[in-house]
């Protein structure tokens, strides 16, 4: 009877163990920290000045919501180094934190490095502020610069104020010579800098890119500023697709004609490598104190047109644009190996965040995590742990009486 009475206290403490796993392990999970996440998984490196403060009586934006499901595949959430299996690593030097080489013409992710880590896009977010532009206003359109786009912290292309410019002057100026005046100026355009900062981050939640919130058309940085390489990727693969974007990174020289009384303005492409690497197609360049070097490029060779970003690089030891072009190299050789993509770059709407949440797009354009409606309806108030403890108090109760059974059998 003793080996029954065990049989029974053995198949209580199973059941009980096995019920009570399956209802703990979503708790467990929830609370227990993640192991392995990548370095700046949710928001960039702490800035190294003031220039990310909140105007007096605001808050700093919290950081975008990470979705469950990586976009580009599942590999894009992979840490350090993503590359074909069997491939060998990129060339030495690079000194970028993040960065992506892609197949220009598929979407084709052919290498990587934490290609969604959330950094700084510094000037590169003018690629955004580019799409925008291209999108809704007319080439031709003529805008008159103000006092406060004169002024802007430069790197400036030199507006002056009363000057008329049409829309696809300032496009050269804004991507060739990185012009924070041209990009006030297209803010004003826009309907102010709040506005155009709206449709920047609208544009950037519509196409998928959920890494990135401008925070400033310019790219200089501003609290909530946020990007991957990834979703530089994704909108440069993007704005090569329109005439007037593609047409203004490959311009070498350019001149916007005087104006306001003041003489023509000389324009000149501050990518190293338009005219010296074999296919360039052009890019941009970026810099500021908190981001960094950041860059993109793209070339076509053998009739492969490749794209890479890089963020938070260093000039040393070897100049970003030259490891800019080692990668190209690095990627166009696994081309012709014909390397097995990594991932791809994916136009997509929102997605749900990894708290199961489906997020909302904000007013500002941002992607904020909130509760779906259906998780909402089914949130039981009582909770898992409440459900767990009657569960263990039932089992107990159940376990009781199975044991006295056993003994009052016994003892007959």
């Amino acid at each position: 009877m003793h080996s029954a009475v065990s049989r029974s206290l053995k198949v209580l403490t199973t059941t009980l163990a096995a019920a009570l796993l399956a209802l703990s392990s979503p708790a467990l999970a929830a609370a227990a920290p993640q192991q392995g996440q990548c370095a700046n998984r949710q928001a960039p490196p702490a800035p190294v000045d003031t220039s990310e403060r909140p105007a007096p009586g605001k808050q700093a934006p919290p950081p975008l919501a990470v979705p469950a499901v990586p976009a580009g595949g599942p590999r894009m959430a992979e840490c350090g180094l993503v590359t074909p299996d069997g491939a060998l690593n990129p060339p030495d030097g690079t000194t970028a934190a993040s960065w992506v080489v892609q197949d220009l013409d598929t979407g084709a992710v052919i290498a990587a490095k934490d290609p969604h880590a959330r950094e700084r896009p510094a000037s590169l977010i003018k690629t955004l502020l580019a799409l925008v532009v291209v999108t809704q206003l007319s080439p031709q359109q003529v805008i008159v610069a103000t006092k406060e786009d004169a002024e802007q912290e430069c790197t400036c292309v030199g507006l002056v104020a009363g000057g008329q410019y049409t829309v696809d002057q300032l496009l050269h100026g804004l991507l060739m010579h990185s012009g924070n005046d041209v990009a006030h100026a297209f803010a004003t355009a826009l309907g102010g800098v709040d506005a155009a900062v709206t449709k920047m981050n609208a544009l950037a939640a519509r196409i998928g890119a959920h890494d990135t919130r401008a925070a400033t058309p310019s790219g200089l940085d501003g609290p909530g500023m946020s990007t991957s390489a990834y979703d530089l990727s994704l909108i440069f693969h993007y704005a090569m697709k329109q005439p007037e974007f593609a047409k203004a990174v490959a311009t070498k020289n350019f001149e916007i004609p005087a104006t306001g009384g003041k003489p023509a303005i000389p324009v000149y492409n501050d990518n190293k490598l338009l005219g010296v690497y074999p296919g360039f197609l052009g890019g941009k360049t970026g810099f500021t104190d908190d981001a960094r070097h950041t860059y993109v490029g793209a070339a076509q060779q053998k009739g492969k047109r490749l794209a890479v970003v890089l963020l938070r690089a260093e000039q040393k030891p070897t100049k970003v644009v030259d490891q800019a072009a080692k990668l190209l190299d690095y990627g166009f050789a696994l081309e012709a190996d014909r390397a097995v993509p990594v991932g791809q770059i994916s136009y997509q709407a929102p997605v749900a965040t990894e708290t199961g949440s489906t997020p909302t797009v904000l007013p500002d354009g941002s992607v904020s995590s909130g509760t779906s409606t259906a998780a909402a309806a089914k949130e039981d108030p009582f909770g898992v742990t409440g459900w767990i403890i009657t569960l263990v108090v039932f089992l107990i109760i159940v376990g009781g009486f199975v044991v006295g059974h056993q003994r009052r059998k016994a003892a007959n």
